[in-house]
This record gives C-alpha cells, sequence and structure tokens, in this order.
C-alpha cells in the first residue's frame, strides 16, 4: 500500500484493515505509537489522522485537535529504526495527515517504555512476553532452532545418518567437527536444529517434532462414533528419516487411475503428480515454527483432496499473496542441511512450481491459508478424471452381501427380493423396530448400496445399480 496510489474515496469509504486505520487529531500525538509500532512489527500500513472511524473528515482545525507538527514529531519516540512516509492532503477543504509505515524485516519494534504492539486485523494488539520472543523469531532477531539442549550430548546423535550427510560434503573432518562447523552443536551440546537434523529420537526433547499422516474414508474428518480415520502413522525420526520414509508411504497410499483415451488406448495417470505434494511437505518440515509445541505436522489423505498442516504462521515477510515469488527461511541452518541432501532448493522455485505442475496436470490450483493465524494450511485438490475413475471402479467392485452387519444383510435381503418397499414394510415384514430398519437403511445408503425410489408418499428402496 503506498500513500500516493490511495484515493481519498478509500480513505473515506474502506473499513479499517491489516493495513489501514485511521484517527481523529484530538487523540494524543503520542497515542499514535502503538499503531506505528504495531504496522511497523506486521506488514506495514497506512495510518490516516484527521479521519473519525466512521470515515467522516475533521481535519486539525476543530476544538481541541492537535496540530500537524505535533503528530510529525510522534515517530521519533519509537525505540528502533521505522521507515516512514508521510504525506498532507486536503480533502473536502480539510487537512489530512497520512503516515506510510514500512514493515521491520530484522528486528522487533518498540515503545520507548519497550512494549510491542502488533496489527492483527483491524486492531494493534498489545504483546505478552512469550508472543514478543515468537515475534523476534519470526523476524530473525532471535532463532529457536540455534537455541543449545543442555541435556543433549553427542550420545544423541543418529551416527548413520550424519555419516551419510559426510558422505555427502565429502569432507575430512569428524562428525563432532561438521557439527560444530555447522552451528549444530556447540560445547559438546546439540542446538535444536542439530537434534531436529540428526538426532536419534528429537521428540524426547520436543515432543511435538513429529509429523502425522492420516487418511481418512470420505472428504472430511467425522468425529465421536462416525470418527473415519482408516490408517495413522506417527514419524519421530530425524528430519531426513522422516521425509525419505513419509515420501515412500505417500507412493502406497495415493493412487493411480486408469482412463479410456481419446485413442482407445488406456493410459493412467495419478491422483496428484509428485512434486506438489512431496514440496509441500518438505516446505512444512523446513519452515515450520518448532518453538510453538501445541501441535504437529499433519498430512491428511481425503477422498477428494490431501491437506498439509504446519504449526506457525508465514515467516516474516512472507505473505499469502507474495509467497509465490518471496523467499525466507525461518530455519535457515536446517534449510542448508536439507538443501545439501537434496530436499530442499534455495532458490525460490518451490511454491510457484507446485501451481505449475498443477495446472499441468489440469488440477485447481493449490489453495494455502493461515487457520487462526498461527498455522500454515496446503490443500491440493485431485481431478475430476480420478474422482470419475475411482467411482466407476468402486461399481465394478464385486459386491460380497455376507460381510454386511446383520440387520443390513436383512434389509438388503428383503430389498433384493421385494424392491420399492419402504421403511415401515420393510420393520413389518422382518417384525423389527421401525428405528432399527432406518438405522439399517441408513447405512446401506451411506456405502451406496441402496437408494431411495419414488416420492415421498409413494416410493421405496431398490438396490443401487
Amino acid at each position: 500500500m503506498i500513500i500516493k496510489n490511495i484515493t481519498n474515496q478509500y480513505l473515506i469509504e474502506s473499513e479499517e484493515n491489516q493495513y489501514f486505520d485511521r484517527k481523529s487529531a484530538r487523540i494524543k500525538p503520542a497515542d499514535i505509537l502503538r499503531h506505528i509500532v504495531a504496522f511497523a512489527n506486521a506488514n506495514g500500513g497506512v495510518l490516516a489522522i484527521g479521519i473519525e472511524d466512521n470515515g467522516e473528515i475533521t481535519g486539525f482545525d476543530g476544538m481541541n485537535a492537535h496540530k500537524v507538527n505535533e503528530f510529525l514529531e510522534a515517530p521519533y519516540l519509537v525505540d528502533g529504526n521505522v521507515k516512514i512516509n508521510y504525506e498532507e492532503r486536503v480533502i473536502k477543504n480539510k487537512k489530512v495527515l497520512l503516515f506510510e509505515i514500512e514493515p521491520s524485516e530484522n528486528y522487533v519494534i518498540k515503545t520507548k517504555d519497550s512494549k510491542v504492539y502488533l496489527r492483527v486485523g483491524d486492531k494493534s494488539k498489545l504483546l505478552n512476553h512469550e508472543q514478543i520472543i515468537q515475534l523476534e523469531y519470526d523476524k530473525g532477531e532471535r532463532r529457536f532452532e540455534d537455541l543449545v539442549v543442555e541435556e543433549s550430548t553427542f550420545e544423541d546423535v543418529d551416527i548413520k545418518l550424519l555419516s551419510k550427510y559426510k558422505e555427502i560434503l565429502n569432507t575430512n573432518l569428524s562428525l563432532e567437527e561438521i557439527l560444530e562447523a555447522r552451528a549444530l552443536m556447540k560445547k559438546g551440546h546439540l542446538t535444536y536444529a542439530g537434534i531436529l537434523l540428526f538426532g536419534k529420537f528429537p521428540t524426547k526433547y520436543l515432543p511435538n517434532a513429529r509429523v502425522r499422516l492420516l487418511k481418512f474414508e470420505g472428504n472430511r474428518m467425522e468425529t465421536g462414533k462416525r470418527l473415519n480415520i482408516i490408517k495413522e502413522i506417527n514419524y519421530e525420526n530425524a528430519i531426513p528419516r522422516i521425509i525419505e520414509d513419509i515420501k515412500r508411504e505417500m507412493h502406497s497410499q495415493l493412487r493411480d487411475f486408469q482412463y479410456l483415451a481419446e485413442d482407445g488406448v488406456f493410459k493412467t495417470i495419478p491422483e496428484y503428480p509428485e512434486f506438489p505434494w512431496f514440496e509441500g511437505i518438505v516446505n512444512a518440515i523446513t519452515h515450520r515454527n518448532y518453538s510453538l509445541q501445541g501441535d504437529c505436522i499433519r498430512i491428511s489423505l481425503y477422498d477428494d483432496h490431501l491437506e498439509i498442516f504446519s504449526p506457525g504462521k508465514l515467516p516474516n515477510i512472507v505473505t499469502l499473496e507474495n509467497m509465490k515469488y518471496t523467499r525466507y527461511s525461518r530455519n535457515p541452518r536446517i534449510a542448508r542441511v536439507l538443501t545439501e541432501f537434496g530436499y530442499v532448493k534455495e532458490l525460490n522455485e518451490g511454491v510457484k512450481r507446485i501451481y505449475d505442475e498443477m495446472q499441468e496436470s489440469f488440477l485447481k490450483d493449490p489453495i494455502y491459508t493461515e487457520p487462526n493465524s498461527s498455522s500454515v494450511l496446503l490443500t491440493l485438490e485431485n481431478s475430476i478424471v480420478s474422482r470419475k475413475a475411482r467411482i466407476e471402479e468402486n461399481r465394478n467392485t464385486i459386491f460380497d452381501p455376507t460381510t454386511l452387519p446383520e440387520k443390513q444383510l436383512l434389509v438388503y435381503g428383503i430389498i433384493s427380493s421385494h424392491p420399492g418397499l419402504n421403511a415401515k414394510q420393510i420393520s413389518e415384514m422382518l417384525t423389527l423396530k421401525k428405528s432399527s430398519i432406518e438405522t439399517a437403511i441408513k447405512g446401506l445408503r451411506k456405502k451406496e448400496i441402496i437408494e431411495y425410489e419414488g416420492t415421498t408418499r409413494n416410493g421405496g428402496y431398490i438396490i443401487k445399480k
């Protein structure tokens, strides 16, 4: 948002948001500091002075209004180097002062009394101690991956994995020297990056430094008695081992489909091209916020889409809007080692290539979101061709009625021999409660074994073709 491009109509009519706020000239000039700090600590924004919250232009000439110069002096009371452009503009014969606050990319901005604010939606939120630390991690002012795990020793290292890394580097350094050279070990103790990359048991020190692979029946997660998880695997090894193990398992879980092409030849298509889901998983593992221990990375496979969930919002200057061409690593040491292993590309090509490969496979664009502004979620949808192939495959599967539960089998038998009966008629024939029959019918319909034919009053159930 650049102030010279902002129209007067926008200043008056637009709702306050993540990048824009209005303030009356009657407020104390010192009171705009928290908004300046908040914008600087977030993604920047514009602060308009002389406009009421409802968009009314009141300027600087009214009763109790402060002078323009007083507001121009206020930014100097900020603790930190904030880049601010300003413009004085006349709207409806009244003066308005516009501040354009640029984002601080490498350090946290504070007020002179050491308070830290962050722009969240249309509010400038005061942060507590833990939130300030998280912001410092995001800005790169401090890095969680560099913290030393005092309880750790070289005995925690996966020697085989570290030896493989030594071969990749083609170095004569000892294993201990390699860790020290990459700042993964300091004075005999591993850092969190060292534990995550080469630890035997990383979850010993970071319980949620794991990846869960979940496969569901259907298109969404159910709960309670309807819980529809059909496979769950937890990966808790060092990151390079996790990546390889997940890659193998994903290949076994994702399906290939055959279809008859226009040339009369059967061709095979994958449910998803490999690069988008593999890059999505590697990105989640590489860039997640490991200091947040309330959740873990989750890969969820559904019939019509897959989701890759990573704790921690997008780092620093990266946003949903610019992520295709903006690169910033929250964990540069982890990223470097994974680059040397061949999993991560240092050039900013990953996200863009995910888009490109999905489009080349005639699939919908990937969907990136930030649930609750504290995590990143990548959703990939599979193709309509794959869905049709799966439905057709299911229809052609030989159905064995003896695999049904007892009451569903009874109902199935009655409908097979007497198609067109309703639930009441079936219950009378089987001398069972109608509610019990309705439950069995619901189960059979969910399995797409039977369907209702006719009107509500004059209709009944038949075997689905």
